[in-house]
């Protein structure tokens, strides 16, 4: 392959938003430690990275956003594991009912509301 067949990478050296990324490009963007991103996959399952010969891990744009969100989560409005756990089960069950996703966001919002209080009340 010559360099004028080669795709262009990002004037910014980085990859495109769409690419696959390894374990430590994934730490690196996301702020996550490498040993704590191994630990949800164990956690999570709908956290599963491509996994390709001697088990390196390659995540996908959509495997960021869940990390992301597990981390923001976690780490901003104090979830447990298991509090996210059954949340993310929540969420892919009411994908199919509009409702459960409905009363689901709500009740998100009423424990959003409730930290909020208890923050201004400090």
């Amino acid at each position: 392959m010559s360099r004028r067949d080669r795709p262009e990478r990002p004037a910014d050296g980085g990859k495109a938003d769409d690419a696959l990324r390894t374990i430590g490009e994934t730490s690196r963007e996301t702020g996550v430690a490498q040993h704590v991103l191994r630990y949800w996959e164990g956690r999570f399952p709908q956290l599963r990275p491509v996994q390709r010969a001697g088990n390196r891990r390659y995540y996908r744009p959509a495997d960021l956003s869940l990390i992301r969100r597990i981390d923001a989560l976690l780490n901003q409005q104090g979830y447990t594991v298991r509090g996210v756990q059954q949340l993310l089960a929540t969420e892919a069950r009411a994908k199919d009912d509009p409702l459960t996703m409905l009363r689901s966001i709500r009740d998100s919002l009423v424990d959003a509301l409730a930290i909020d209080a208890r923050w201004d009340a400090r």
